[in-house]
C-alpha cells in the first residue's frame, strides 16, 4: 500500500513542477507587459508635453486648427494624406512640416463631383 502511494506521488511530480513553472512564467509576461503599458503610456505623455510646448512657437504653430466637434487638428487640413489627428500630420510625412511637402495632395470633397 505504502509502495503505491509512493509511485502515485512520484508520478504527480513532474505534473506539480510544471504547473508551478507555468505559473510562474504567467507571473513574469504579467508583470513586463504591466511595465511595457506603463513605459508607453509615459512616452505618450511625453509627447504630449512636447508637442503643447512646441504649439508655443515651435514646429506646431500655424498648423494647428481646431475643428468644431472634433478638436485640434495639426497639419494642412486640406492635404490628401492628413490623419485629422492632434497629435500626427499625415501617414507620409507625420513629423512636419507640411509647407513645401512633395506628398501633398489636394484632398477631394464628395460635393465636388464635374458635371459635364
Amino acid at each position: 500500500m505504502l509502495r503505491t502511494l509512493l509511485v502515485i506521488a512520484i508520478g504527480f511530480l513532474p505534473s506539480l513542477f510544471s504547473l508551478w513553472v507555468i505559473r510562474k512564467t504567467h507571473l513574469r509576461t504579467r508583470l513586463r507587459m504591466r511595465q511595457a503599458a506603463m513605459n508607453v503610456s509615459g512616452m505618450r505623455v511625453r509627447q504630449n508635453i512636447r508637442s503643447i510646448e512646441g504649439d508655443t512657437g515651435g514646429s506646431l504653430s500655424g498648423e494647428r486648427y481646431y475643428l468644431e466637434g472634433v478638436g485640434y487638428l495639426v497639419g494642412d487640413i486640406s492635404c490628401k494624406f492628413n490623419a485629422r489627428s492632434g497629435y500626427i500630420r499625415c501617414a507620409v510625412n507625420p513629423d512636419g512640416p507640411c509647407q513645401g511637402c512633395r506628398h501633398y495632395e489636394p484632398k477631394e470633397l464628395a460635393g465636388s463631383e464635374q458635371r459635364t
